[in-house]
C-alpha cells in the first residue's frame, strides 16, 4: 500500500480554518506529474485527460468519521474506486486528496504508487485509506 505524504501548506490550512475535513466535500483526484510538498492549490497540479470513467477533477470521498480521542484526530472514508470503462484511464502514479469546498482547492496529501499505472476498460483501481484516511495527533 502507498504511503500518504501531507503538502506542507495543509498543516496552516488546519491551523487557519480553512478546512472542516468531517463536512466539506474532500476528492481523490488522478495525475501523472510528481507533486512536491510545497504545492498548495489544485491549480498547481496537472489532472489526467477526463474520459472512459474518469471524471476531471476526481472522484469525492465518502466520510464515514471524523473524530477525535485524547488529543488524535482520526478521519475515516470510503475507498475510491476508479474503472476504466469504453477505454482505458491514465497512466497516472499519484492519487491526491484535495479540499473541493475550499475556496482555492486547497491540498491535503497524496499517495505515491512508484510507478505509472494505465487502467484498460474493465479494470479497476482503489485508492484504499485502510483504517483511515490521516490522523492528527
Amino acid at each position: 500500500m502507498a504511503s500518504f505524504v501531507k503538502f506542507y501548506s495543509f498543516v496552516e490550512a488546519v491551523a487557519e480554518k480553512v478546512h472542516n475535513l468531517g463536512a466539506d466535500t474532500l476528492k481523490i483526484m488522478l495525475t501523472n506529474s510528481a507533486p512536491s510538498q510545497s504545492n498548495t492549490v489544485k491549480a498547481n497540479l496537472t489532472d489526467i485527460s477526463a474520459g472512459n470513467g474518469y471524471t476531471a477533477g476526481g472522484t469525492a470521498v465518502t466520510i464515514t468519521g471524523s473524530s477525535q480521542t485524547t488529543g488524535t484526530y482520526t478521519l475515516a472514508g470510503n475507498d475510491v474506486v476508479f474503472t476504466a470503462s469504453g477505454g482505458s484511464i491514465g497512466p497516472f502514479r499519484y492519487a491526491v486528496l484535495y479540499n473541493d469546498t475550499a475556496t482555492n482547492d486547497e491540498l491535503i496529501g497524496y499517495w505515491d504508487y512508484a510507478s505509472s499505472l494505465t487502467l484498460s476498460s474493465g479494470e479497476t483501481f482503489t485508492v484504499d485509506f485502510g483504517a483511515s484516511i490521516l490522523t492528527l495527533a
